[in-house]
């Protein structure tokens, strides 16, 4: 049987680039995933070029073998573009309808942050620990624990 590269229709968070990669390569899409997130947030942002080009250029999970290049890069198109004002129509139901709760998340941390910035900037003595670059990696991994935690408990 012979294993063609397409994007998957199944496993699909965007555009199916990753789940079509994986299946192709035989690994799991997280990896994929989790590839492509590397590259983006560490590549400045070659990642997510890569990512459009590649849900572009690959052909769609079933569609016709006699599809040509031209074809499937102007499906690719539409749908990214069909996939962009659904998103941007997303985005304007949640500005206009928020969630109360993301408020306040929101307040609390820009409160957090507003605090560590002012006693970084009173330069006690006492306080040099007090680093940024060590406090965003400790906030991150307690936003994560309290996610973890909020799932295992079915909330």
């Amino acid at each position: 049987m012979e294993n063609k590269l397409y994007r998957s229709r199944t496993d699909a968070m965007l555009g199916g680039v990753c789940g079509g990669l994986a299946h192709y390569l035989r690994i799991d899409s997280t990896l994929v995933r989790l590839f492509f997130i590397l590259i983006a947030l560490g590549g400045s942002g070659i990642g997510v070029f890569v990512y459009l080009l590649l849900w572009i250029i690959i052909p769609l999970e079933g569609q016709k073998k006699d599809v040509t290049l031209q074809d499937t890069v102007r499906s690719g198109s539409e749908e990214i573009a069909e996939r962009t004002r659904q998103m941007g129509d997303d985005l304007r139901h949640l500005v206009r309808n928020p969630n109360p709760q993301a408020g306040l998340l929101i307040g609390a941390a820009l409160i957090i942050l507003g605090a560590i910035f002012l006693i970084q900037n009173l330069d006690l003595p006492w306080l040099y620990w007090l680093d940024f670059d060590v406090i965003w990696p400790a906030l991150l991994i307690v936003g994560g624990i309290a996610l973890l935690m909020r799932h295992w408990r079915g909330e």
